[in-house]
Order: C-alpha cells, then structure tokens, then sequence
C-alpha cells in the first residue's frame, strides 16, 4: 500500500520534531529529523561563535542526507523534519506543512532552549518575515503548502488530527 511522504518545515522551536514523532507513531510512517541525520554524519565545516552552534556543511549535507534519503523517499510514508526545505527535490513530497508560531510563544520556546542574543532575534525575524513559508511556497506546488498553526498542545493535537486525516484520504485516492 501507497503511503504519502510528508515535510514538515518551520523556524527552530514551532513544534516540528513533537508533531513529526507523534504522528509517525499514530500512523506508522517514518520519523527522519535531517538535523539530527546532520549531527550523527558529523556534517560540520566548523563552530559559529556569534550563533552558538556548529555550522552545517551544505554541500555535504544535500548529497550525503539526499542520497542516504533517496531510496526510503521513493519507498514512501516518510516524514521528514527539517527548518529549511529548498534543497529537497520536489518530486519527494506529497504535502508540505509550515508550522508557525506566534511570536511571543516562540521566544519563550527559543529562549528555554538556551537561544541568546542574534541567534534568538534572527529566529523570531524569521517567523516574523514568514522567511520558511516563503521558501516552501517557491519551492513547491503552492496547492501542497498548508501553514499550520503550532502555539499550544491544543493547536498540536489539532493538527495531528488534521493530517492524519489528509494521510487516510490519500491513501483511498491514491491505492
């Protein structure tokens, strides 16, 4: 049986890995968190002072992560979470959601994980500017993009609900 494949995009701290998880369990698909793809291949070119945080190798990353992703992509029922989405082809998803946050929640939420200084005015910038939501929409099929609201357990269990329900409709359509 067919499977849809799924992204999950969004500014660090607006509920990606939560939602991602509990739905792979509800659903049975698979969880792949790019950043922590990123972290167990030592995908690194070097430490950021400023941001607190190593700096990712993209190039690296988009070939390594994009290969060792292929084959389970084309398998299907794959949810991939990850903050930015252009390096994906388009080919691999079948539906794109964006969690947003408003902007209070997600400076506590940010803040609670240790975010300082730039690091923590870039991120709320981002959301503020719909930077994530923008780049999903020029990267994919603007009927497949949904923004989700992401600020409370209520907006989480809704969401979940929501998906799971697209998830079930296409598989009918597409079986």
């Amino acid at each position: 049986m067919r499977r849809p494949n799924i992204l999950l995009t969004g500014t660090p701290g607006v509920g990606k890995t939560t939602l991602g998880k509990e739905l792979s369990v509800r659903m049975g698909l698979t969880y792949m968190n790019v950043g922590d793809l990123a972290k167990e291949g030592e995908l690194y070119e070097g430490f950021d002072e400023e941001y607190e945080c190593p700096i990712l190798d993209e190039d690296r990353v988009r070939f390594q992560v994009i290969d060792e992703l292929e084959d389970k992509m084309s398998d299907g029922g794959v949810i991939v979470d990850y903050h930015s989405c252009e390096f994906f082809p388009e080919r691999w998803f079948n539906i794109v959601f964006v969690l947003r946050t408003d902007n209070s929640v997600l400076y506590d939420r940010l803040e609670s994980r240790g975010y300082r200084g730039k690091k923590l005015q870039d991120n709320i910038q981002c959301e503020i500017f719909q930077t994530i939501y923008e780049e999903a929409m020029s990267s994919y099929k603007e009927e497949i993009v949904h923004q989700l609201a992401s600020n409370t357990p209520e907006d989480m269990e809704q969401n979940l609900e929501q998906i799971i329900q697209w998830i079930e409709q296409w598989m009918k359509d597409n079986n």
